[in-house]
């Protein structure tokens, strides 16, 4: 059976935490665990089997840390190849009669992307990629992209995941207690970028226990379309006689999940202190609850890496348009951004919904310059952005850089057909004239997303 078919019929029991199993098992402090796929694969291939036997019906494979910053490209290929095939065994192994699935784990770079850090978004895609293509060589199931602090790491993952396999993403992100991203991206603003570019099941996972999550999930559910996922923490860490124990009980941890799935959540699991026996636990009392279907929301919602607007109420747009803006105009000729965003900064003066940036005049290069321009502002200015242009390739860089969810406005006299598929591509909401709207429709764009 597809992943996604079970999906839509079952709860899905996930696996538990790996660094606590490992470090039980003898990992050291300072080890890269991803090299005990080739080291100690019977420890790995014993840590998923233990998880079947409880009742999992996925098993992350032992990539976490895997990518290409910490590893040369046959080292990388080496431990990825080697987990996927240790998971495969433990798959064998087991008796348990569940349905059973490899998902292929991603976890962050450790490195800040710009214009927070120094690593360019489009060297995070290929990093990602180069793990993502050896694991999907090995032959998984899924792809999962987890304990994401960053919207926009974040969707380099999903870009990569998307652009190098065929396979179903589940994503999930690690909520501070504050309800949001290190980086600032609350619930909904994560739901409507990651359903924007496709990804499969949406969720949250670490940093908190269950009962600190209700409020995460309950914001993730209000605004998914699609199957929501929940991997809390065994509650709060502490140090006793030296050793690392968490505050929340099997019992306690199993029941707190069970009933956010009778409220809604669609795949559950553990992360970080939790074990084979919380698994267990949580997999009895997942049984006779009767899956909740996800509800279709068609709600139109652009957003920006920190906030969100939706369509289905008045919008106030602020234009920065050359036509009308002679210091925009001769700004952009100049190729002085920061006049540009002098510009940008009076715009927002009067705290629009949006801000539409227009950068198609004479003399400039508009595929480097409306990039250029989004992402100046969007490093400073919070407001979600509505790019207008009917250059396919001056949206396609822009739209794959864009941190969030991108909306676009069509020009009336724009080629519909080529600018579709970039737009579909990249999630975008789209601001079109009635008569685009069939043409759109008929490209593939789904009606909630056309905004006339």
């Amino acid at each position: 059976m597809k992943f996604l078919d079970f999906v839509k019929e079952n709860v899905v029991c996930l696996d538990g935490g790996c660094g606590t199993y490992l470090q039980k098992n003898g990992l050291q402090g300072g080890e890269l665990p991803e090299r005990w796929n080739v080291s100690h694969p019977e420890v790995i291939t014993g840590m998923h089997k233990a998880y079947y036997d409880a009742g999992s019906n996925v098993v992350f494979t032992n990539t976490f840390g895997a990518n290409a910053i910490k590893y040369d490209e046959k080292e990388l290929e080496a431990v990825v190849t080697a987990a996927v095939v240790n998971a495969k065994a433990a798959r064998e192994q087991s008796a348990a009669p569940q349905e059973k699935f490899v998902a292929l784990d991603i976890g962050p770079l450790g490195k800040l992307l710009k214009p927070m850090g120094e690593l360019d978004f489009d060297d995070a895609v290929e990093i990602f990629a180069k793990t993502i293509r050896f694991g999907a060589a090995a032959g998984v199931d899924l792809v999962v992209v987890e304990t994401m602090s960053d919207s926009y790491e974040t969707k380099a993952a999903v870009v990569a995941a998307k652009a190098n396999s065929d396979l179903p993403v589940l994503v999930t992100a690690a909520y501070g207690e504050g309800g949001r991203l290190m980086t600032g991206a609350s619930p909904a603003v994560m739901v409507a970028m990651l359903e924007g570019l496709g990804v499969d099941l949406i969720g949250a996972n670490c940093s908190l226990g269950p009962k600190q999550l209700r409020g995460i999930v309950r914001e993730i559910l209000a605004a998914a379309s699609v199957p929501v996922v929940l991997k809390p923490n065994a509650g709060l860490p502490r140090i006793e006689n030296g050793v690392t124990v968490f505050d929340v009980t099997m019992e306690e941890f199993a029941a707190e999940v069970a009933d956010m799935v009778r409220s809604g959540v669609r795949a559950v699991g553990g992360c970080c202190g939790t074990t084979p026996e919380y698994i267990a636990c949580l997999c009895s009392k997942l049984q006779g609850i009767t899956p909740v279907a996800p509800m279709e929301k068609a709600e139109a919602v652009a957003a920006s890496s920190s906030r969100t607007v939706s369509f289905s109420g008045d919008v106030e747009i602020a234009a920065l348009d050359p036509e009308e803006n002679a210091a925009y105009c001769e700004a952009l000729q100049e190729g002085e951004l920061d006049d540009v965003m002098d510009e940008a900064y009076e715009v927002q003066e009067d705290e629009p919904d949006m801000i539409a940036v227009s950068v198609a005049i004479e003399g400039v290069d508009e595929v480097e310059m409306l990039s250029a321009v989004m992402e100046e502002m969007q490093s400073v200015i919070k407001e979600p952005l509505l790019l207008v242009s009917g250059n396919a390739a001056a949206l396609e860089k822009a739209l794959r850089r864009y941190n969030g969810r991108p909306a676009v406005k069509l020009p009336a006299e724009a080629d519909v057909a080529a600018m579709a598929a970039v737009m579909k591509k990249y999630g975008a909401l789209v601001l079109a004239e009635a008569e685009q709207k069939q043409m759109l429709l008929s490209y593939g764009i789904k009606e909630c997303n056309i905004i006339c």
